[in-house]
């Protein structure tokens, strides 16, 4: 999976800080196949776009980081002007899954939500990936609500039908 960037493009990672003294910097990664998408020789569109492409030189695992060298940058300095590019790619060079319960972010972002009484909660705005994934529904009154994005409190998810079903637990404010 990749979270939608900011500019309706998927992010894959975000470039963090540099890494020695050779052009490594330390990647964010936002994507569930690091192995495809930080791939050498691959080329990597950016946010902003004039920090890019960038071409996958070297990629490596360090103390549960991954790595990556850039081709073209080759020292620390360099590798200091790329902090906090977003890292993305087009949404149709994402493949869709064969495991019906699994979802791109962007498959989700824009379903209406609803409740199990059929009770119009509001829509999805956005996916956290944190220890937990979590929807972000703008409520329909204002605000947003975080709902754990897990079978037991989203039971159905209906993207051709544009909406998916929460029942949400007493405590959870809707």
């Amino acid at each position: 999976m990749a979270s939608r960037g900011p500019s309706d493009r998927l992010v894959i990672g975000r470039i963090g800080r540099p890494h020695g003294i050779r052009g490594e910097l330390t990647i964010d990664v936002r994507t569930d196949d690091p192995e495809l998408r930080f791939a050498p020789g691959g080329e990597l569109a950016t946010d902003p776009v004039a920090a890019g492409p960038l071409t996958v030189e070297h990629a490596r695992r360090h103390s549960g980081r991954l790595l990556v060298r850039f081709a073209g940058v080759g020292d620390r300095d360099a590798a200091e002007e790329l902090r906090g590019v977003w890292l993305v790619v087009d949404p149709d060079d994402i493949p869709g899954s064969a495991d019906p319960d699994e979802f791109h972010d962007q498959e989700l972002v824009g379903l209406t939500a609803v409740t199990v009484a059929g009770d119009e909660v509001g829509t999805v705005t956005g996916i956290l990936h944190t220890g937990q994934d979590l929807l972000v529904i703008g409520r329909a009154g204002g605000g947003e609500a975080l709902v754990p994005f897990v079978a037991a409190l989203v039971p159905e998810v209906d993207v051709p039908g544009g909406r998916l079903v929460i029942d949400p637990p007493p405590g959870l404010d809707l």
